[in-house]
């Protein structure tokens, strides 16, 4: 099971943070201070698994991450995760969020927090690794930008023009 998906800055700010795992908030902190320190450091000839601390939940617990330009995109899991299988997750959300912004940036993710969470929850639910088909997940996110259209909201994104697959503005 996933137990939380955490994107830092190479400052260690936090640009997004989900728990599937019920933990209060001054853990919360405490975990995010940690594993900011643990990948922060960790070389980059060393591989991207991480055994578990006693605040990230003991030996059963695996942190995973990439580290992409300016952005620590970090899973902590449990042991019934495949680490590999883990990074490709990583790997499908980067570029559904490449896809979805068009070269993806740290600003992406501070002014459009909810398209953020809402690409995520068609990759995770609960916990749940629910969907990996880059294409499906972009259609989620162009229906439900058509739908806030339709009801005369402002759409989560602008997506670029080859997403969209025609000529004509974001839904």
């Amino acid at each position: 099971m996933i137990n939380a998906v955490l994107i830092f800055n190479n400052h260690g700010k936090p640009r997004l943070t989900k728990f599937y795992t019920p933990v209060d908030i001054s853990a919360q902190q405490a975990l995010l201070k940690e594993i900011f320190t643990l990948v922060s450091t960790r070389p980059s000839s060393l591989c991207n698994f991480l055994e578990g601390s006693t605040l990230v939940g003991g030996e059963d617990t695996r942190v995973i991450y990439r580290h992409y330009a300016t952005l620590y995109f970090v899973f902590v899991v449990d042991e019934a995760e495949s680490e590999l299988g883990i990074l490709d997750l990583i790997q499908v959300f980067v570029e559904s969020l490449d896809r979805c912004f068009e070269n993806v940036c740290e600003l992406d993710l501070v002014f459009n927090f909810e398209a953020i969470h809402h690409i995520l929850s068609e990759v995770i639910s609960g916990g749940m690794v629910v969907e990996t088909d880059m294409s499906t997940i972009v259609t989620s996110v162009q229906e439900a930008n058509k739908l806030m259209k339709k009801k005369g909201q402002t759409s989560y994104i602008s997506l670029p023009k080859e997403v969209l697959g025609h000529s004509g503005g974001a839904y």
